[in-house]
């Protein structure tokens, strides 16, 4: 079988797509893989053995000018034609978009040629670009077991969860260290409001046996570890991180924003959380709510983020292990997702 993957965007949306990829060649079926320019480095380092890789020129519509918006929609109407043209010659038996606005020209060619598609949501509310095609899939596989803002049509939702890298699948269900050790992770480009009320709130508190893994922006690095060193507090502070998943499971409680990715990997060890959206993105809101309904983690809002509160809420969990070792528990839910993914699609 001949399978066309459409991924782009953010590596939250290709890293999924790329495991998916690899699970299609070891089952036999010929995968071929299509990105935007943002993510093609990306793809072409990890990319499995034996997949082929397209491009589509597409780009975000939201928040921009208008100028900027006629041209982004403008790239993916081009796209859709380009497209239109390939899949008469390629002839793809199935396709599987991952979300993001590079995944709308290949949805609405497969459409065109009706080709079985087939769409994964990875967030606990549907992305704009996933709504706009759902008109044009015959599959919405999801990330969490329910999703807000889906429409009302005849596609079939199911839930598969979202893939992780084998690394996050080694160390699934270990159990937490018990050693009082708090991570705190804002993503790639850091999170100020987790710079600025994390450091007061550990410096508050009333034990501060406590170590600190701090993950932030490279202009801060110096100045945390200052104020940590200040405070007799012991932290490593850095810019990246290098082994995520060694680094949440050697974790008793996790301080961070709350991306599809980063829940599902929270989901997949089984640490506990206090998860801080990020105010402007309603799916970061629904994925933190989504977490904290199965008694994992704690979803507060940024305005309600405050010293005070995170002071109150450490020194309670951290003098009760217990109630760290019961979330850890709750937090847990077993990953299958890659291999669900591909049985729907070759089913």
């Amino acid at each position: 079988m001949k399978v066309w993957i459409a991924t782009g965007g953010t590596g939250g949306h290709v890293y999924p797509a790329l495991s998916v990829a690899e699970e299609l060649v070891k089952r036999g079926h010929r995968v071929t893989i299509s990105c935007d320019g943002r993510v093609r480095e990306m793809v072409k380092r990890s990319v499995p053995k034996g997949v082929k890789i397209a491009f589509v020129w597409a780009s975000g519509v939201g928040a921009k000018s208008k100028i900027k918006q006629v041209l982004a929609l403008s790239k993916i109407g081009v796209s859709a034609f380009l497209y239109i043209i390939r899949f008469l010659f390629s002839k793809p038996n199935r396709v599987v978009a991952f979300g993001g606005y590079a995944s709308v020209p290949v949805v609405f060619a497969a459409h065109i040629w009706k080709i079985p598609t087939f769409l994964h949501e990875q967030n606990a509310a549907i992305g704009r670009a996933n709504k706009f095609v759902m008109r044009w899939v015959e599959t919405l596989m999801t990330s969490f077991p329910s999703v807000s803002g889906v429409p009302n049509s005849k596609t079939r939702v199911v839930y598969t969860g979202l893939p992780v890298r084998h690394d996050f699948l080694d160390v699934a269900g270990a159990p937490l260290t018990e050693n009082s050790r708090l991570l705190v992770t804002g993503g790639s480009l850091g999170a100020q409001i987790l710079d600025d009320v994390v450091p007061q709130a550990v410096a508050a508190m009333k034990n501060k046996k406590i170590f600190v893994t701090h993950q932030t922006r490279p202009e801060n690095v110096q100045k945390l570890q200052k104020f940590y060193a200040d405070n007799k507090i012991h932290a490593n502070v850095l810019s990246f991180i290098h082994d995520m998943a060694d680094t949440i499971v050697n974790a008793d409680l996790v301080i961070g924003r709350s991306g599809a990715s980063t829940v599902v990997e929270l989901q997949t060890v089984g640490r506990p959380a206090i998860l801080v959206p990020l105010n402007i993105n309603p799916d970061q809101a629904a994925n933190a709510e989504s977490f904290a309904k199965n008694g994992g983690g704690i979803a507060i809002a940024q305005s309600g983020f405050t010293q005070k509160w995170l002071t109150s809420m450490l020194n309670e969990l951290f003098d009760n292990p217990a109630r760290l070792v019961k979330m850890a528990s709750k937090a847990l839910v077993k990953n299958d997702a890659v291999g669900l993914i591909a049985d729907e699609v070759t089913r």
